[in-house]
């Protein structure tokens, strides 16, 4: 007779096999191919956390950060390999899914994780086409920032990370400078100036020119530290104190002792170096410039056409600002453009005091800006972030290389919302009306709106909510600027609006200057005299970007040229459309699908298009 059943026998039956099948799913998420495509999605982005604790703190995601809080990126040559190479595994993977049987919404996503990955893929014969430490990033001036603004300090725990990441500082600047002595082999060498520029800053990190245990108890490494720590309540006195005193030997040790190595390194590739700022100068460089045009633009064009693109809005722009200038009585002449901008920069009426208290001020005219425009976005928004936005001064250790501005993210998980870092090493180059146009840039309408809007996105596989494509992230942050125009916000204020065109002059002038430097050859001077004359701005600010320009190849060229795509994609739906077209429609279709290459954009567009046509009014 057969052994009866019993209700216990069954469920623990059914947990087994619910047990064992999640067992094989899991097996196969990590290791093999996933059954179901949106695994894979996921699977690519949580394997990238997995292997790089920076991204988690940076990014603030949920977990993974506690497993991995006291770890730093493993940066060796054998490393980065390993990764390149599983990149293209995972290219081939994502490929060999059924593309025609897929979702409309999953051969978006499809769509858009191949095209990066092939374009990573393209980047092979340029593997080591970059210079890891210069003026504007690097470890040098990204793992100081990375522990101030995203290593939580929240207990004890974080606390002690944060030590332990301080003692790994050494570990990873020997594989940078491992990475380095092979790009010196490659004949891949910065330019003299980058090396200066960093060595300055890194002896200004570990004090070089004050006594080093000042040097230490000054150091955003510790102050940072210590100002967290003592505003936790549950840490004894005694705690704190012991902490601090550990924070402060590791920095002593394990970090200066990183930095100095590095600046000793420096020092001796100096002799190796030459006065040509151009990538053409790179083994094969030719092709590595028409490789960054095509990955930061999104488009094919080459760099003959972007240059013409960049003559032509050049001389557009600078007829607009002529006419604002006459209109206002500055008429001369015998001075260039940009003769007449700079004198406007130095009127009184325009400057804040170049001073702590004006430093203030600054941030204080931030806030009313962004608050004055946040309000009176109705008409043309329904959809805004969730996640706040704060202005901050950009650290004053790294002030000196830093663009005027830029924008961080929001935390995944909440903890941080996104930051405006405005540059103030001189207040005078916070000219006032040119404010309004930055804060719509960096904050509203511009980066803050789009980018915490994609990292707020639901339904979409993780790598959706991140930012990688440059040409639609800064075109959109441009195309803001003159949003705002269009909305208003400029309206009775012709200098405010000379500041936008100004800036959207500035963006021009780099597609010039952009392929000047890397195309045509042109020195460092060339394109910082052509810069001076068509912008108005400063020759300290204008050195700033032309070397950023040269350690960034093709990446300034983004922003117009994104730009541009929007405006002709909303002109297309505005003509197509007629009375059916809703700015508020529009913005949705670009603004709720994330970053995309400018292509998958226009797809995206005209199907918004085609949509609203057959929506019956």
């Amino acid at each position: 007779m057969a052994k009866k059943r019993t209700w216990k026998f069954w469920t623990s039956r059914t947990i087994l096999i619910i047990l064992i099948f999640g067992l094989l799913w899991l097996v196969n998420l990590v290791w093999f191919k996933p059954f179901n495509i949106n695994h894979f999605y996921d699977k690519v982005f949580v394997e990238l956390a997995l292997e790089s604790p920076e991204l988690t703190t940076s990014m603030g995601i949920p977990v993974i950060y506690d497993w991995s809080k006291d770890e730093l990126d493993d940066i060796s040559d054998i490393k980065q390999w390993e990764s390149f190479n599983k990149m293209k595994e995972d290219y081939e993977t994502l490929q060999s899914y059924d593309f025609e049987n897929q979702s409309e919404a999953n051969k978006l996503n499809t769509k858009i994780l191949g095209f990066y990955l092939e374009g990573l893929m393209e980047g092979e014969q340029f593997f080591y086409h970059d210079y890891p430490v210069n003026q504007m990033g690097g470890i040098q001036s990204s793992l100081p920032s990375l522990m101030e603004n995203s290593h939580k300090l929240r207990d004890k725990s974080d606390a002690e990370a944060y030590i332990t990441r301080l003692t790994k500082f050494e570990t990873k600047f020997d594989q940078l400078i491992e990475n380095l002595k092979i790009r010196e082999n490659e004949g891949v060498i910065p330019p003299k100036f980058v090396m200066d520029r960093v060595i300055d800053e890194m002896n200004g990190f570990v004090g070089a020119n004050s006594g080093e245990e000042s040097a230490v108890r000054t150091n955003i490494l510790y102050t940072n530290f210590q100002t967290k720590i003592d505003e936790l309540e549950d840490l004894s006195d005694e705690e704190k104190d012991d902490l601090k005193k550990q924070v402060e030997d590791k920095i002593q040790t394990s970090v200066f002792g990183a930095y100095k190595k590095l600046i000793e390194y420096f020092k001796q590739l100096k002799s190796k170096a030459t006065t040509d700022d151009g990538v053409w100068k790179l083994p094969n460089g030719e092709a590595f410039y028409r490789y960054q045009l095509k990955q930061r633009t999104t488009t094919d064009l080459d760099p003959e056409e972007v240059h013409k693109i960049g003559l032509s809005e050049v001389a557009r722009i600078k007829g607009e600002m002529q006419e604002i200038l006459s209109a206002e009585g500055y008429v001369d002449s015998t001075k260039t453009l940009g003769a007449i901008i700079q004198e406007l920069n130095k009127e009184e009426r325009f400057l804040f005091p170049n001073n702590d208290d004006g430093r203030k001020m600054v941030i204080d005219e931030y806030d009313r800006i962004l608050s004055e425009i946040s309000a009176g976005l109705d008409n043309a928004f329904d959809v805004r972030p969730k996640a706040g936005l704060e202005v901050k001064r950009v650290p004053e250790f790294k002030e000196e290389g830093s663009a005027g501005a830029y924008y961080t993210r929001p935390a995944m998980d909440g903890s941080r919302g996104g930051v405006f870092y405005a540059n103030l090493r001189n207040v005078h180059e916070s000219v006032k009306f040119g404010m309004k146009t930055l804060a719509y840039h960096e904050g509203v309408p511009g980066h803050h709106f789009q980018i915490a809007i994609q990292s707020e996105l639901e339904g979409v596989p993780i790598f959706r909510t991140i930012g990688l494509f440059t040409s639609y992230i800064e075109g959109w942050a441009l195309y803001s600027e003159q949003l705002a125009w269009e909305l208003g916000f400029y309206e009775n204020d012709p200098f405010g609006n000379l500041g936008r065109l100004q800036a959207e002059m500035f963006r021009a002038v780099r597609l010039v200057v952009d392929t000047g430097i890397h195309h045509k050859k042109w020195t460092r001077e060339q394109a910082i005299d052509y810069m001076v004359q068509n912008t108005g701005m400063t020759t300290t600010e204008v050195t700033t970007e032309i070397e950023r320009y040269i350690v960034w190849p093709g990446q300034a060229c983004a922003y117009k040229i994104g730009m541009l795509k929007i405006l002709e994609l909303r002109e297309k739906a505005k003509q197509q459309l007629g009375d059916k077209f809703d700015l508020r429609d529009f913005h949705n279709a670009v603004l709720k699908n994330g970053a995309v290459p400018l292509d998958i954009l226009e797809e995206i567009i005209d199907s918004y298009i085609e949509d609203t046509k057959g929506k019956t009014s």
